[in-house]
């Protein structure tokens, strides 16, 4: 790709994010339905045109959407055992590029996804494409790396690869558990101890009883182990109990 097509394809990037008038009232003239317009970025005070080079957003994008990693992550049967009736309220809590908020988004025609990430380019990246598709169930929102800030009302918070990312991962949870209401579910999926063709390194994986201890002592209860589903894997359920 040259210089000169990079630059064009930045800034449309941009003028996507910023809800550029005339793209959304040639957008508004058609029948299809149209998710949320307002910039994300914009509504958190972030100025687009300062963050990372759209080469270094793509390369970390293009990792991340891998073609192989659908072989181990199995994204269609991790939905599937999810078990959404289609009219709930998803928080894709880390959702990096949108890997799992796609998928979400397909089986609810009647809820949303809500995809929260620390990093602005990927929420940046998410708003574009679920502009650019027309995904209309699709809210992109910029996260805090000390507070999972949950919106009110969530039936499930689905969290993939990014627990063993937070510093303290303790009152990160704990904050979690007051922000979902009773009855919401967590789903967590975190690579396994050993020695694994993929995933981070060891020394900072969560083992898997200390997954579980991490989750019950900030409130959760276990619901559901999917043990046998993912083989690089952990795919723990927990749900709030009711008070």
């Amino acid at each position: 790709m040259t210089q000169s097509v990079v630059r064009s394809v930045l800034a449309l990037v941009v003028i996507g994010c910023v809800g550029n008038a005339q793209a959304q009232e040639s957008r508004i003239g058609s029948k299809q339905p149209l998710p949320p317009i307002d910039c994300p970025l914009h509504k958190a005070g972030i100025d687009p045109t300062k963050l990372k080079s759209f080469e270094e957003v793509e390369k970390y994008i293009q990792f991340l959407e891998r073609p192989d990693r659908a072989n181990w992550q199995k994204p269609d049967e991790v939905v599937k055992a999810l078990g959404l009736k289609g009219s709930e309220t998803v928080v894709d809590l880390g959702s990096g590029s949108g890997y799992f908020t796609f998928r979400l988004a397909k089986v609810l025609p009647n809820g949303k996804v809500i995809a929260t990430d620390t990093q602005p380019e990927m929420i940046r990246h998410i708003h574009r494409k679920a502009m650019s598709d027309s995904v209309p169930n699709v809210e992109p929102q910029i996260a805090k790396p000390d507070d999972p800030s949950v919106p009110a009302g969530a039936d499930l918070v689905f969290i993939c690869d990014v627990l063993h990312h937070v510093p303290n991962r303790s009152e990160w949870l704990k904050k979690l558990h007051s922000q979902m209401s009773s009855g919401a579910r967590i789903a967590i999926i975190e690579f396994k101890s050993g020695k694994l063709p993929e995933g981070p390194p060891e020394s900072i994986k969560i083992a898997k009883a200390d997954l579980i201890d991490l989750l019950k002592g900030a409130g959760f209860t276990l619901k559901d182990d999917r043990a046998r589903l993912l083989p690089y894997q952990e795919f723990l359920v927990f749900v709030k109990p009711q008070t």
